[in-house]
């Protein structure tokens, strides 16, 4: 696996968000993005994502220049900002609907999934009256339970305690091994430098070498 940022700049309304980003990444690591709020860092996830497109250059993935409004070429699995769900349906029922869209993977796939990041499957509370910790469980779920290629995963950690924080650590160490790309944003940098293979600044709208 492998995906290459070429040249990528993003312009809102003449404001440059960021410019000429240029990244290689490749299956079996953990990439990190720190900077400061407003720096351009989820901007640049969802860049990633597909989820907008650039102003300038290209995403290519596996040799592919990707397409927008077409398909990706790979699968992800992503939380940009805080995971959003149906408030009146369980963690279950949610994952069931999210499953629905792509068709791909039955019900022991989403409690294989509720159950690795510590979640009962079987739990009848509504996601409403989900703490914090628990949504972003949920959203970890929701992210690895169809086993995507790229995981893209903004504030990993947020609202976790230190239980779900090793949680975390534990089942993206499993997705690297599986040979999948990661890419994380964290503003504990604890966990970028003990998870992140490679790290990158965001800083004055372009990319940087972090020290890891």
């Amino acid at each position: 696996m492998n995906i290459i940022m070429k040249d990528i700049s993003k312009v809102i309304k003449k404001n440059i968000i960021l410019r000429n980003i240029n990244l290689n990444m490749i299956g079996g690591k953990i990439y990190g993005l720190i900077g400061t709020n407003g720096s351009g860092k989820t901007m640049l996830m969802r860049l990633l994502a597909g989820l907008i497109r650039p102003s300038e250059g290209e995403i290519i993935v596996n040799g592919h220049r990707v397409e927008y409004g077409k398909k990706l070429y790979f699968d992800m699995g992503v939380i940009i900002e805080k995971p959003e769900f149906f408030n009146d349906l369980t963690g279950m029922e949610n994952l069931e609907m999210l499953a629905k869209l792509k068709g791909k993977i039955g019900r022991d796939e989403m409690i294989d999934a509720m159950n690795r990041v510590q979640l009962d499957p079987n739990n009848e509370k509504k996601v409403k009256e989900y703490s914090l910790g628990m949504r972003q469980r949920l959203g970890i779920a929701q992210a690895i339970m169809e086993d995507p290629e790229v995981l893209i995963l903004d504030e990993v950690t947020n609202a976790l305690d230190e239980e779900g924080i090793k949680m975390v650590y534990e089942v993206l160490n499993e997705e690297k091994r599986k040979g999948k790309i990661i890419i994380i944003s964290s503003h504990n940098r604890i966990d970028i430098d003990t998870l992140c293979d490679e790290i990158y600044l965001v800083k004055n709208q372009s990319l940087q070498v972090g020290d890891n």
